[in-house]
């Protein structure tokens, strides 16, 4: 029986790579490889893929600002997460 995405939204993200469609998987993952090459990959497929609701769930939003020039986003992507931490960074917050 094939998983619902609507039940597991890890499946928009890696849907070519089912081992990380699952949550505790992916959340030990990233937190073995914390700096490194895996940890911006899974955090460009979130931000590309996922719900902006999903990338929270993993990443900061600090942590996402401070890789968002790094990571090769499509335009669109790009545009929406600037759009995003300019509306709800830290920046210019009272």
């Amino acid at each position: 029986m094939e998983p619902d995405r609507k039940q597991n939204p890890l499946i928009a993200v890696f849907w070519d790579y089912p081992e990380y469609t699952d949550e505790e998987n992916i959340r030990r993952t990233l937190e073995e490889k914390k700096d490194g090459f895996f940890r911006c990959w899974a955090m460009r497929r979130f931000l590309v893929n996922g719900r902006v609701i999903d990338a929270f769930k993993y990443f900061s939003l600090k942590e996402i600002a401070e890789n968002l020039d790094r990571l090769r986003l499509d335009a669109y992507s790009r545009a929406k997460w600037s759009r995003l931490l300019e509306v709800y960074g830290p920046v210019n917050r009272a």
